[in-house]
């Protein structure tokens, strides 16, 4: 293998797949470090939204949501007591907008399949050790890692590192200042056969903490339940008791059976709900992307589409005809100045400050948010723009 590349990505999951095709079909020479490429198994990242489709159709790769069994989504039915209100996504040009869902692992697997066959692109399973960084400047020159079932240590350089690493980086307390946030956790499951409401939309249910309902498979859906604080003893029974307690009887009716039976025999599989404010990048020669920079409540499922929308600011500002050069670190921290504040207009000031306002809603804490929380719902009863204005932010 060469030891010198234009651009070094640690981390083929979303971000770093689609980053890699990106600067490759700009004809950047590019690495892109994976400690694990077998099929991940993951209950979050399922759901993208139609902004997020946007995204990738400008990147040139919607023939990833192709044959994974993925299932268009047009909008949300939202439940709450004994009332139903259906939030259909707004129209993009004339057209519905429609959002996808799928196994993770099965649209990972793709966008990795898409990265392999890019010009320029070099796929290396490898865990990502360290940051080489040079001691006068501080500036990071490239990579050590070690190749799978190897003890040898490899050394990589490039001009310009990406780390997307995902939610939990082992690069982000390097270059970060800002602690990451949990209030809640995801508990997933998967009902098999179920006739959902609403077919081809998501489902949120309003309970005590709000639970997630959407299909992701011809005979699958996944059913994800916020539980907040401390998480009760899967090991013991405790969470299974929890939600038979709590959470079943929110159920609607129709699915009420399938959950049960999945509660009966499927593995509880739990994923911390994680909440990390922006950063602006300002080492030189890297870059953090991704969830290693960027978390919101996955309540609202922006995660992606932020992604996907960083990478199409991102290789436009540091594409050949406006940054020619990797080397140039003024100028790279220069693009990246203008892409963090880029970025807020659809990250940080809708889909990040709509996740946690709406999550801090649902989730009702105290009696104060319980009324605004009836209020919310009574607003999304009236229909016209009190659905389509909010539906149109969370999609992206």
């Amino acid at each position: 293998m060469n030891s010198e590349y234009d651009l070094i990505i640690i981390g083929a999951g979303i971000v770093g797949c689609v980053a890699a095709v990106a600067f490759g079909k700009q004809g950047r020479k590019v690495l892109l470090i994976e400690r694990d490429m077998s099929e991940p198994n993951r209950i979050v990242g399922e759901l993208l939204q139609p902004g997020g489709v946007v995204a990738l159709e400008k990147l040139g790769l919607t023939e990833c949501l192709e044959n994974i069994d993925s299932i268009p989504c047009y909008g949300y039915g939202v439940f709450y007591e004994n009332e139903i209100v259906h939030i259909p996504y707004p129209n993009i040009n004339g057209k519905p907008a429609r959002g996808r869902s799928f196994h993770h692992g099965r649209f990972i697997m793709n966008l990795r399949n898409a990265a392999s066959k890019t010009s320029n692109v070099t796929i290396y399973e490898a865990v990502a050790n360290d940051i080489i960084s040079c001691p006068l400047t501080e500036r990071a020159l490239g990579v050590i890692c070690t190749p799978k079932g190897e003890s040898d240590i490899r050394h990589f350089y490039a001009p310009l590192t990406i780390i997307a690493d995902g939610c939990f980086s082992k690069f982000r307390k390097d270059f970060i200042l800002k602690d990451v946030q949990i209030k809640s956790n995801f508990v997933g499951l998967i009902m098999k056969d179920a006739v959902l409401p609403f077919p081809n939309h998501g489902h949120v249910v309003l309970a005590n903490s709000p639970i997630l309902m959407y299909q992701i498979g011809t005979h699958e859906t996944r059913v994800l339940i916020d539980i907040p604080g401390k998480l009760p003893s899967n090991g013991s029974g405790e969470l299974k008791k929890h939600i038979e307690s709590n959470v079943l009887p929110f159920i609607p009716k129709s699915v009420q059976s399938s959950f049960r039976e999945a509660l009966q025999t499927e593995r509880l599989r739990s994923m911390p709900n994680s909440f990390l404010p922006p950063s602006t990048n300002v080492n030189g020669g890297l870059i953090m992307l991704g969830d290693a920079m960027n978390m919101r409540h996955p309540l609202t499922g922006g995660g992606m589409t932020v992604g996907f929308r960083d990478v199409v600011i991102l290789s436009d500002l540091l594409s050949p005809t406006q940054t020619p050069d990797f080397n140039d670190t003024g100028l790279i921290l220069a693009q990246l100045q203008v892409f963090h504040w880029k970025r807020k207009f659809y990250c940080s000031t809708v889909i990040n400050v709509l996740a946690q306002a709406l999550y801090s809603l649902f989730s009702a804490e105290d009696k104060y948010l319980y009324i605004l929380r009836e209020a919310c719902f009574k607003y999304f009863k009236l229909g016209g723009i009190c659905i389509a204005h909010p539906c149109g932010m969370l999609a992206g």
